[in-house]
């Protein structure tokens, strides 16, 4: 596949999805994140459970359509879980997403998410930053935030491909890669940066998408630029970072395809 091959029709038609099959995406997500990841999945028409305890992650990832791994705030319970429902998810078959928030810029997380590689996610979701910190380069990464550029991190998404089915850089223009393809999605609002939990979010959607699209590519392009066209429809609403968080969970049950038709802006 190359990155001719993911069109605009192609987005549109995974965007019906997840609404036509309500998708269950276990999240294992970090506590700041929980309660704005769930509504999030719920305005896309996807449904959140959000089991991280050692004792059902395995088990739950097992009957869960998708799986979420995000280190945002992990613990060594949390950790066990995550690599628990990683391995159940990659044994029956389910796509799981690996946001490594962090990584590159805290040592053990670092480690943690280069041991969950091994289960090997569907998609690899992140900043540059922690793009290349999980790669093994230096990303000058500052704990969560990206202080690395998305073209620097094309190297190191490309070498985690052996490691991942796709590797999603975020950034001022997303980057989506696979063997064989880049896929480069503009627009979106800068109001992301000013509200926790976007990024996460953003995470958890990539992993209801790769559930019901024909491939972890064009999931993962479908998650982005429905948040990429949600953004931009909150942010005409408002311009302020407290309102333009329940707008942009509005904006997530607004998007529909003549947003699509309008605003992504797809290379």
């Amino acid at each position: 596949m190359n990155a001719s091959s993911v069109t605009l029709d192609d987005i549109v038609a995974a965007h019906r999805l997840p609404r036509d099959r309500n998708p269950l995406v276990q999240c294992l997500t970090n506590t700041v994140s929980v309660q704005f990841v769930a509504n999030a999945l719920l305005a896309a028409g996807a449904a959140p459970a959000m089991v991280d305890n050692p004792e059902e992650a395995a088990g739950f990832a097992e009957i869960a359509d998708a799986v979420l791994v995000n280190l945002g705030t992990p613990t060594a319970a949390q950790v066990e879980s995550s690599r628990l429902a990683s391995a159940a998810a990659r044994a029956a078959g389910k796509p799981w997403v690996l946001d490594p928030v962090g990584a590159g810029g805290l040592p053990w997380r670092t480690q943690v998410a280069v041991e969950l590689l091994a289960n090997r996610p569907s998609v690899i979701r992140a900043n540059a930053s922690e793009v290349m910190g999980l790669a093994g380069a230096e990303g000058g990464s500052r704990g969560v935030d990206s202080s690395a550029h998305v073209a620097d991190s094309v190297d190191a998404a490309r070498s985690l491909l052996d490691r991942a089915e796709v590797v999603a850089a975020s950034g001022e223009v997303d980057h989506i890669f696979a063997q064989g393809s880049t896929v480069r999605i503009g627009g979106g609002s800068a109001l992301l940066q000013r509200v926790t939990a976007t990024g996460c979010a953003l995470g958890a959607l990539t992993a209801a998408y790769c559930s019901v699209s024909p491939s972890a590519l064009i999931g993962a392009v479908a998650a982005h630029a429905h948040v990429a066209v949600a953004s931009e429809i909150a942010a005409r609403s408002t311009s302020r970072p407290g309102t333009f968080a329940a707008a942009f969970l509005d904006g997530l049950d607004a998007v529909d395809e003549s947003a699509l038709q309008e605003l992504v802006r797809l290379d």
